[in-house]
């Protein structure tokens, strides 16, 4: 915890005169951050660019007064814009009190009522998606984990099959975000009117994407009877005034944020989750236990969830070696302190999730691969935000329930059948941060079929 005595500014590394520590920033995100929280304490200095004062935090009380006692003081960083030509004003990217309406609009869709209805569909699907895999046959497992994500969260969310998911919003959505995180570390970027070949490309992206999602919609429209999904809420929503209701464009942001969001995260988790297996056999050995033990031969049920108590704490410690989202940014939307520290308004906070749960003061032997280490209901003997793989305050992750009942329930269903093994010839895998920390090149596994009985 940071010592209530401190006084004086925040320090970190000296950067260069104009570009700051941008370089070190971009070349390697997860190291340099690591290396400043050790180095410079739990309120850290860096500059990105000439002007822009950037503070790590990396203390559970002071991230908890970001994103909750305080947060009304902080908004989404200015980075975020780059996301607006992808999601427009969708949950990621919108404040105040749009976003708010917006959030109380879509919040239903995430009841606990709701979710365990969603159990099935995740079985369903995941059985139907790996009854095509051949014994010892190689596969690149962090596409299959994005298609497979993006027909759960179409079937879900939406009532639409969505067969060759990762083709058909998985990729467009790959490329959009490579562009999109390229210009949020970018210092000067061309705006999107000037037809440069990126920004060429960028667009004929996005209609990709646009000529599904409005398809999406309009099918809907065509349908004589409403549902009762997150479409159907986004589109029967009437506003309190006017009695007015969403415009496409409005509809089209919230399904592309939950497309992206509810794929994304998930499938990285799972990608993350299987790699982390194949290198820890004896984590697998318990894990076909449990499996073996709860459901045996029998096709998984929602209800298994709450008996896979190991099998969460496989998903909970993968969260905690490679978080998804791997970094949160805000900027004080007004004169602000944390601490013993004063900020003045524009300065940018990153809060690293990463670097909080390999924290030694935390979590012991914070490298190894240990779900042991949830049993007991360990998180609440830690401080609140050492450990927040979704978040946290009014901002938390909307679908985190959601993203947890299908990481469980889809890695159930995979390791019923099959034991996954790395390719054999594979590149070293390193983290990859995009928008979220995946794989880096992807994960070559094979997968052998299990003789279970």
């Amino acid at each position: 915890m940071l010592d209530k005595d401190v006084h004086g500014s925040p320090t970190g590394p000296k950067g260069r005169l104009i570009t700051g520590h941008t370089k070190e920033f971009q070349s390697d995100t997860i190291g340099f951050l690591t290396r400043l929280a050790r180095e410079y304490g739990d309120v850290a200095k860096l500059r990105l660019g000439p002007f822009q004062n950037v503070y790590l935090i990396s203390d559970p009380d002071l991230i908890k007064q970001i994103l909750v006692t305080k947060q009304k003081s902080f908004l989404k960083s200015r980075d975020f814009n780059s996301l607006k030509p992808l999601i427009g004003e969708g949950l990621i990217t919108s404040e105040k009190d749009f976003h708010l309406h917006q959030r109380r609009l879509i919040q239903p869709s995430f009841k606990k009522t709701h979710i365990s209805n969603y159990g099935q569909d995740m079985i369903d699907l995941t059985r139907e998606y790996i009854s095509t895999w051949k014994n010892g046959e190689e596969r690149m497992m962090t596409e299959d984990m994005m298609s497979l994500a993006l027909s759960i969260v179409s079937k879900t969310m939406f009532s639409t099959e969505l067969k060759d998911g990762y083709n058909l919003i998985g990729e467009p959505i790959d490329d959009a975000l490579k562009v999109a995180i390229k210009r949020m570390r970018t210092l000067f970027h061309l705006p999107l009117w000037i037809p440069t070949k990126s920004n060429r490309e960028y667009k004929e992206v996005l209609d990709r994407l646009d000529s599904v999602i409005y398809r999406i919609i309009e099918r809907r429209r065509d349908e004589a009877e409403s549902r009762d999904d997150m479409l159907g809420i986004l589109m029967d929503a009437r506003d309190d005034v006017g009695g007015l209701g969403m415009s496409d464009q409005q509809v089209r942001d919230e399904v592309m944020t939950i497309f992206l969001a509810g794929h994304d995260t998930t499938a990285t988790a799972l990608s993350w989750t299987l790699y982390l297996l194949s290198q820890h056999p004896e984590v697998e050995a318990k894990l076909f236990h449990e499996i073996d033990t709860v459901i045996g031969n029998r096709p998984p049920t929602p209800d298994d969830f709450m008996k896979l108590s190991y099998t969460q704490n496989i998903i909970w410690e993968s969260l905690r070696i490679y978080p998804p989202l791997y970094v949160l940014s805000r900027n004080a939307a007004e004169d602000v302190s944390l601490g013993n520290y004063h900020f003045k308004k524009g300065d940018m906070f990153l809060l690293s999730s990463y670097v909080m749960h390999h924290k030694p003061e935390y979590f012991d032997q914070p490298e190894s691969f240990i779900p042991e280490r949830f049993e007991n209901n360990y998180l609440k003997t830690i401080p609140p935000f050492a450990y927040f793989p979704f978040g946290g305050g009014p901002r938390v992750c909307i679908g985190n329930h959601f993203a947890v009942m299908e990481a469980v329930l889809v890695l159930a269903c995979i390791t019923q059948q099959y034991r996954i093994k790395l390719a054999p010839d594979h590149h070293e895998v390193k983290p990859l941060p995009l928008l979220t920390l995946r794989p880096k090149s992807g994960l070559r596994m094979i997968v052998e079929e299990r003789n279970n009985g």
